[in-house]
């Protein structure tokens, strides 16, 4: 379990069109939003990345980068992106399902053809949300178990705008006895 304030995995993906992503030498002047999408297949993720690219240049002028990444392989990331339409936003591809266990995301199995015809991967992460410190330290994170119910990208950066504007510290922190 990823813990507030702890330092998170290693994260290192090619992107579309943005060269190579590493989470360690992005260099975000505030913090890192990782937005993990379950793949092309899933109509929910398409209009939640589309959100996702509208917002992207409010997260900057907070001083915020943002990516989004999936499992799916360049050519399916591509279709996504298309259909998403917002050229400055980064998508990562070919996340290993190893290392997105590592970010505690859950891993699916296929169910074969969606309901908008396109196949599910064998096996591929559901959506994930994680607010990352320049320090490669977690800030906020939340996880799926269901492409449902995901954090909303305006509610976001209303809290961003809190933190920064507060100096509020990550929640959760806590591991000793209760």
């Amino acid at each position: 379990m990823l813990l507030p304030r702890q330092a998170v995995p290693a994260l290192r993906v090619p992107t579309l069109d943005h060269g190579a992503y590493d989470l360690v030498s992005d260099a975000p002047a505030r913090f890192s939003l990782l937005v993990f999408y379950r793949g092309l297949h899933c109509p929910i993720c398409a209009k939640y990345l589309l959100e996702l690219g509208r917002l992207q240049p409010e997260f900057e002028q907070r001083g915020v980068k943002v990516i989004a990444l999936s499992s799916d392989g360049a050519e399916r990331a591509r279709e996504m992106a298309t259909k998403v339409g917002s050229p400055a936003l980064r998508f990562g591809h070919g996340l290993a399902l190893a290392n997105a266990r590592e970010w505690g995301l859950y891993i699916s199995t296929s169910r074969g053809k969606t309901s908008i015809g396109i196949e599910e991967p064998a096996l591929f992460a559901e959506p994930g949300v994680f607010i990352v410190r320049p320090d490669g330290t977690l800030y906020y994170g939340a996880v799926q178990t269901m492409p449902f119910a995901r954090p909303h990208f305006d509610e976001l950066l209303g809290a961003i705008d809190f933190a920064i504007s507060k100096d509020y510290p990550a929640r959760g922190e806590y591991t000793g006895a209760v």
